[in-house]
């Protein structure tokens, strides 16, 4: 069995065909023998000029036709709507790119081909997913959108493992950096294009470093406006998971100093595990402390058994806001009757964003109108992280002018790049923070009832759409 060598194509021709000239130059002064041997040297030279050429047929093929790019989101499960959002938002902006003729690598365009996997909203499959998706379907690159942290650990072992590029949105900031800095690697050839931190303010400096990038200063324009209208006494509902988790061990210090009496901070009243049914204990304590404010962080399904329960049991607080539980209309409206109305969130990606191109002329605005023409369904924010995602790694990896996971990597350390999402610079955690805004359920006299308004924001490119409800509504 021949070794298998690295070879320059011109010089390895050139030198076996002077080789064989130079055989045959030797056959004609040797005897019989020595002719035979000749014979038997050139037939064997013939045969590695032959071999050879198929061999540079075959490295010639191995060059991409496509770019593969693997997708790992939940499109069923507590987090569908993050899924079903952000795989729209991820092809949306793989046929922007296409129509162009794809991405420009080592001078040519090559198309994108997407490998999309449903991991369930379970973060124990999405790991083996993406070991797949490597190793199997031999995809260049991995994306998602906007998914909560919990969802990512196992994907960014995996990127690591095998040195693949994972691009994706998450938030928020701190429950992300934990978990990287919790690994030996730091999660290396993974980035977050998004999504705010809870309370940690940007770096001085950074064009970030102005009210509307935590969810702090965000909320507190509610707080500002009608905590005063309460009795200042707070319940905090948080999932006991690393998102929650973050929320709840963040948020309730920064009230407590605002002012706010946060009830049985002290014994973590109210960060509940995901597996709980009956919250009627925690409800029964918000109600015997008179608690008017509740605000938190958990997923939609959760939090929609806790409304329910704290409604049958005759909880109705003068404000309530939910991260995660709140963002999507296909949750809230699962929670039935008018549940939704006058519930607080924070909104991470509208329509009405300004100076946030797409690819090809693309816009947030023409961008939602496509998911509604194609789905049939009200917004779903997830779209805009989604695109997002493919339009940092596509830029890239036009940067780099190659499909090398090293060079991909150190061009997307250098990212500045204004997007759908707005603006994302990545910063020493490879976490990009973008702009958020405040925002509640309103009913409406629309066929899907309730829509989802931005009612405070500190930054001129996303305006306001409607005046605040206070107190909420039943």
């Amino acid at each position: 069995m021949l070794p298998i060598v690295a070879v320059d194509k011109q010089s390895w021709g050139k030198g076996v065909m002077e080789r064989a000239e130079g055989l045959r130059a030797q056959q004609k002064t040797t005897g019989k023998g020595g002719k035979e041997q000749m014979k038997k040297t050139i037939f064997f030279m013939a045969l590695l000029i032959v071999v050879g050429v198929f061999s540079l047929m075959g490295c010639a093929k191995k060059e991409a036709k496509e770019i593969k790019i693997g997708v790992i989101m939940g499109q069923t499960g507590m987090y569908a709507a993050f899924g079903q959002g952000g795989v729209f938002g991820i092809k949306a902006a793989v046929d922007d790119i296409n129509k162009d003729g794809g991405l420009k690598v080592d001078g040519k365009k090559i198309p994108i081909k997407l490998v999309i996997v449903n991991n369930e909203s379970d973060p124990n499959k999405a790991g083996s997913l993406a070991e797949s998706l490597i190793v199997q379907d031999k995809v260049h690159f991995i994306v998602s959108g906007d998914q909560p942290p919990p969802m990512h650990p196992g994907v960014s072992h995996v990127a690591e493992k095998h040195k693949k590029i994972y691009i994706t949105s998450t938030g928020p900031q701190e429950p992300w950096v934990a978990m990287r800095q919790e690994t030996p690697s730091k999660w290396q050839y993974t980035w977050a294009t998004g999504l705010f931190a809870i309370v940690s303010p940007p770096p001085a400096g950074d064009f970030r470093a102005k009210p509307g990038y935590t969810i702090v200063d965000t909320w507190m324009a509610m707080l500002d406006l009608f905590g005063a209208k309460t009795n200042k006494k707070v319940g905090i509902i948080c999932s006991d998971d690393p998102d929650g988790r973050g929320w709840y061990t963040l948020f309730g210090p920064a009230l407590k100093k605002a002012g706010y009496e946060v009830v049985g901070l002290d014994k973590n009243l109210g960060l509940i595990p995901l597996e709980t049914t009956d919250f009627s204990s925690t409800i029964k304590a918000w109600k015997d402390a008179k608690v008017e404010i509740l605000w938190g962080n958990a997923p939609g399904p959760f939090f929609g058994a806790v409304w329910k329960q704290a409604n049958a049991l005759g909880f109705k607080p003068k404000m309530v806001s939910i991260g995660r539980g709140a963002l999507f209309f296909q949750d809230v409206s699962a929670w039935g009757g008018d549940l939704p109305w006058g519930i607080c969130t924070e909104v991470w990606w509208d329509p009405s964003l300004k100076d946030s191109p797409g690819i090809g002329g693309t816009t947030p605005a023409s961008l939602a109108e496509r998911w509604a023409k194609e789905t049939k369904q009200p917004l779903n924010a997830a779209i805009g992280p989604g695109y997002r995602s493919v339009q940092v790694l596509a830029d890239a990896i036009q940067r780099a002018g190659t499909l090398d996971s090293e060079k991909v990597n150190a061009a997307l350390a250098k990212t500045d790049l204004p997007t759908i999402g707005h603006r994302v610079k990545f910063d020493e955690n490879q976490f990009s923070r973008g702009p958020l805004v405040f925002g509640q359920w309103f009913k409406t006299d629309k066929p899907e009832k309730w829509e989802l308004k931005v009612i405070f924001t500190k930054h001129d490119f996303i305006p306001a759409a409607a005046q605040p409800i206070f107190p909420k509504p039943y």
